[in-house]
Parts: structure tokens; C-alpha cells; sequence
């Protein structure tokens, strides 16, 4: 049995929510930074800093809400609710 306090994702599953959330995320972050500036330069340094620093806290987010078993639906109140 898993404990209730890993969740029912995997890490894996986990760290690829991650990645691809970032992905959008940063996208935005270097659009508004080279908005904000006008230099490539700058919104990229200010993109990459953030991704490196955000997927780690997203990932650790994620972990922690998946240990949390509160909103989440039994299996008889998916199945008629669907």
C-alpha cells in the first residue's frame, strides 16, 4: 500500500507537470521582460533564471498538494459523478 502522504502521481508524472507548466511559463516571462526592456538579452537572462529557480518550487508544490487528500473525490463519487 502507498502512504497516503506520497500521493497518487508519480514522481515522474510530477516532474513532467513541472517542465511543461515552466515551459509555458517562461515563454511568458521572457516576452514581458523583452517587452519591458527591449533587450533579448536581459528578458532571456531574466527567463532563465526563472525557470531554473520556479521548476523546483513547482515540482515540491506539486508533492505537497498530492499528499493532501482534501477536494479530492472518493472512487464511488467519481464514478457518479462521470
Amino acid at each position: 500500500m502507498i502512504p497516503s502522504w506520497l500521493g497518487s502521481e508519480t514522481h515522474t508524472r510530477s516532474v513532467l507537470k513541472a517542465i511543461s507548466w515552466r515551459t509555458l511559463g517562461t515563454i511568458d516571462t521572457f516576452v514581458i521582460s523583452w517587452f519591458m526592456t527591449g533587450r533579448v538579452q536581459i528578458a532571456g537572462s531574466i527567463a532563465i533564471l526563472e525557470v531554473s529557480t520556479k521548476i523546483v518550487w513547482y515540482y515540491f508544490h506539486e508533492r505537497v498538494w498530492a499528499a493532501i487528500d482534501w477536494g479530492r473525490r472518493r472512487r464511488s463519487e467519481q464514478h457518479r459523478d462521470s
